[in-house]
């Protein structure tokens, strides 16, 4: 074992390369500088300010210097003599082992599949924790057992990371259990502070590095959200929060540097434990001090890749106080793949300035002014009132009273709607009864749509159909088309064990045309939850006779109101010509 003075000169030389290094870095660039402070490859710096560290990160890599510095002081101490048993042997090593990965081995380990470091970190913390639970002298077999419960939340959180990284089915998913399992690990740390107080071997300063471990947890676990929802801005406050994550390598290297109980160290002065105190506190409070700014500071709440945006809610299903924050995520989202209505570096104040003022203009080429003055990369586009809604209720509100709507008004709305439409839609046949039959509005695509689908849902043609012209006919499909601009229609089916009479009369075109059911179902889209196209209402199986062939007849009619009507009837037939029985 090395000497004392072996130590000393050894933890003098590698602080005094950290300090150094820094120095270093600042001459050589911002690469270096990141490589001597935070201990990773230089080509990490790019990835995280490709334009270069402003100040503030500057600033923080060196404070980091200097804390880290001091930490790896505590770190590198010489292990304390004295004699230890088989199982305090082996704790000892693997405590050290956890140090040298926390330190070094961390990136060799990281360039092989993240299966690979997972799986390490469940084998060595798992052999570490049973090893707590042996060596500690707990003095209490409910606080063993409570130790053991929460050690066992600890593992299953890194076993269910491990499951994951392998693509296997994972013990839970979802931000609450992910959530407890992280937590699981914080309380892991706090009852085994517990047990090293109530064993008598470890110092005041190893039980006050493991609470303040406890602390960096607590304060990483509502940062690493924060950070998740603003990705950019944030590199100082990272680099700090890294540094002080040392902590609880300090912690580890000072519980396996007292495990013998002849060196237990004395306690600190009174003097010395207020100091830490003072410390302690300052941990624990200033991060949070320094994440609040003032009011004029530009905020950047969300961005287009925030988790938060992801949900669009209504605006009448919106609180007051959160509608500012919907509007802020439709302004930076970049859904597919368009640019965003505000660049991502508009403040939360001066995006929401300026959707105020985009409520008052009064025409598109007030708005391309306003958002060309913003920075907007397409201001031509304009902004719709489905997105200002949220700012200005009481101007869009006038106009577009539907937008206020919550989402059960708009589906009572819609539902009403529909209703409205169907009841205006009759049966042109009504003395000639289907087996089944069915009238209802159709409702078409807006723009370009070429009309609706007779098909077998199960077939294999129905998705090649519908992309086709108008009236071709495939095995177990047809697309009928419209002839009209019309945005919906009329349609009634009807199905039949017989073929029925023409009776072309009053009607403008008449198609007859083979189709078959594979499956033993024939039928007309119906309009799905949400959805903007389809029928009206439920829409029968017109395969009356099941699996076979079928006639498929189609009679259209524009009416003098420029309403269209459709009749679609089907019978079995096994002929495989294509009738026109009255010609447009």
């Amino acid at each position: 074992m090395l000497s004392d003075s072996s130590w000393r000169i050894i933890r003098i030389g590698l602080v005094g390369l950290v300090l150094a290094a820094a120095v270093a870095g600042l001459v050589l660039g911002d690469a270096w500088l990141w490589a001597a402070v935070e201990w990773s490859p230089p080509a990490y710096a790019e990835f995280y300010a490709r334009d270069g560290f402003d100040t503030p990160t500057t600033v923080a890599l060196l404070v980091a210097a200097l804390v880290k510095a001091t930490l790896l002081w505590l770190i590198l101490r010489a292990p304390a003599p004295g004699p230890l048993d088989r199982r305090e042997k082996a704790l000892r090593r693997l405590l050290y082992l956890a140090v040298a990965y926390a330190l070094v081995l961390w990136y060799p380990i990281a360039l092989l599949p993240d299966a690979v470091d997972a799986a390490f970190q469940l084998a060595l913390w798992t052999a570490i924790d049973v090893l707590y639970l042996l060596v500690i002298r707990w003095r209490s077999r409910m606080l063993r057992a409570a130790a053991g419960a929460m050690f066992a939340v600890e593992l299953a959180g890194m076993a269910n990371e491990l499951l994951d990284e392998l693509d296997l089915p994972e013990l839970g998913s979802g931000d609450i259990v992910a959530l407890g399992l992280m937590l699981g690990g914080v309380a892991a740390t706090i009852i085994t502070v517990v047990g090293q107080r109530r064993d008598g071997r470890w110092s005041r300063g190893t039980q006050v590095a493991g609470w303040l471990s406890v602390g960096v947890y607590a304060l990483a676990i509502p940062l690493n959200i924060l950070f998740a929802r603003i990705p950019s801005g944030n590199l100082a406050m990272l680099v700090m929060m890294d540094a002080v994550g040392l902590v609880s390598t300090v912690w580890i290297a000072a519980t396996a540097r007292e495990l013998p109980v002849e060196g237990r160290p004395a306690d600190l002065p009174p003097a010395r434990r207020r100091v830490i105190r003072v410390a302690v506190a300052a941990v624990a409070v200033l991060p949070i001090v320094a994440l609040i700014h003032p009011e004029q500071t530009p905020h950047l709440t969300y961005t287009g890749w925030s988790m938060d945006c992801y949900d669009r809610p209504s605006f009448g299903d919106l609180k007051p106080a959160e509608r500012d924050a919907a509007f802020l995520c439709r302004a930076r989202s970049t859904d597919g793949g368009v640019p965003p209505m505000f660049p991502d570096n508009l403040s939360d104040q001066g995006i929401l300035a300026y959707g105020r003022a985009l409520c008052r203009t009064k025409d598109r080429d007030e708005q391309e002014a306003i958002l060309t003055r913003a920075g907007s990369t397409r201001p031509a586009w304009g902004v719709d009132p489905w997105d200002l809604v949220y700012v200005c209720p009481e101007v869009v509100g006038a106009t577009h009273p539907e937008l206020l709507r919550s989402t059960a008004e708009m589906e009572a709305a819609n539902t009403a709607y529909i209703a409205e439409k169907n009841a205006k839609c009759r049966d042109p046949w009504p003395r000639t009864k289907g087996v089944v039959q069915a009238t209802a509005n159709y409702f078409l695509f807006v723009d370009g749509d070429p009309g609706y689908v007779v098909h077998d849902p199960e077939g294999e043609a129905a998705d090649e159909a519908a992309e086709q012209a108008m009236d071709k006919v495939y095995d177990d499909s047809a697309l009928i088309g419209h002839v009209a601009d019309v945005v919906d229609l009329c349609l009634t089916v009807k199905a039949f064990r017989t073929a029925p009479p023409p009776r072309t009369a009053g009607w403008d075109q008449v198609n007859e045309m083979p189709i078959v059911s594979r499956s033993g179902r024939l039928t007309v889209p119906e309009m799905g939850e949400g959805g903007e196209v389809g029928a009206g209402a439920p829409m029968p199986n017109l395969a009356i006779a099941g699996k076979g062939r079928y006639r498929l007849r189609v009679y259209v009619r524009v009416d003098d109101a420029g309403e269209e009507q459709h009749l679609v009837v089907v019978f079995p037939g096994a002929s495989r010509k294509r009738l026109k029985l009255k010609p447009s």
